[in-house]
């Protein structure tokens, strides 16, 4: 059975630059072969739950200020609409068309390069609590017996006021955060994660939370977490994919 992942997806750059995190989501994705993606990624923020039952979901450049090349960059992969009703009916979820922001198709784009795997996308509702996003991960659980991978998509540390150079060492206040968060899952503390505003550093990391909130869905779609990857970029970016079986 598969697990279900959370994967840290930096700065857009991260489709072009080959940085370590970079070159393991192109050896992780040769590791599964999945019927099809549902993924909830921390940039397409709503009210309510959202899901995604394009056919053909268009590549969003949801940012600015990047070279032209990335701009360039087009990720067709198919949407999976018989899933995505489904998805909408068993959760309670709006329907709607929408493509993949750079939060979905910048990992999955190293991840699954040939753009075959279909992709369904989930809204992350802003408004619910650390319980509520954690109970929509394991209301996802049963996907994975489906050959369906669950990826939540954000970032374990994600202060952009803060941005150093791509190479810049970790500061202290980055790694304290990200050692406890690393602890808390592989003990499956869910408890201490549901309040994971209350860890160390924790403000400093995450301004405001919807790059940590996709890793509480992931996480309630699985067990206790295992960290795959961990590299950071432009100094206070923590690059960790975690799997959770």
């Amino acid at each position: 059975m598969l697990p279900s992942l959370f994967i840290s997806h930096g700065s857009p750059m991260l489709a072009l630059t080959k940085t370590p995190a970079h070159a393991f989501l192109r050896k992780l994705g040769q590791d599964y072969r999945p019927r099809a993606v549902v993924v909830v990624s921390a940039h397409w923020a709503s009210r309510q739950l959202l899901v995604s039952t394009s056919e053909r979901p268009e590549t969003i450049h949801d940012f600015g200020g990047f070279p032209r090349e990335l701009f360039e960059v087009q990720y067709p992969a198919p949407g999976e609409p018989k899933l995505a009703r489904r998805l909408a009916r068993e959760l309670n979820a709006v329907p709607t068309e929408r493509g993949l922001d750079h939060g979905a198709w910048v990992p999955l784009s190293l991840m699954f390069p040939e753009a075959e795997v279909p992709v369904v996308s989930l809204s992350l509702p802003m408004q619910w609590s650390n319980a509520e996003l954690m109970a929509l991960g394991e209301r996802l659980a049963a996907l994975r017996e489906e050959d369906i991978l669950v990826i939540g998509s954000g970032s374990l540390t994600h202060n952009l006021y803060e941005m150093l150079p791509l190479d810049a060492e970790m500061p202290p206040w980055v790694g304290e955060f990200a050692d406890w968060i690393e602890g808390r899952l592989v003990a499956d503390d869910r408890e201490a994660l549901l309040a994971w505003e209350q860890g160390p550093k924790a403000r400093e990391n995450h301004p405001t939370p919807e790059h940590f909130q996709p890793l509480l869905v992931a996480l309630g779609a699985g067990g206790p977490g295992r960290r795959l990857h961990h590299s950071v970029e432009h100094g206070v970016l923590a690059m960790d994919v975690y799997a959770f079986d």
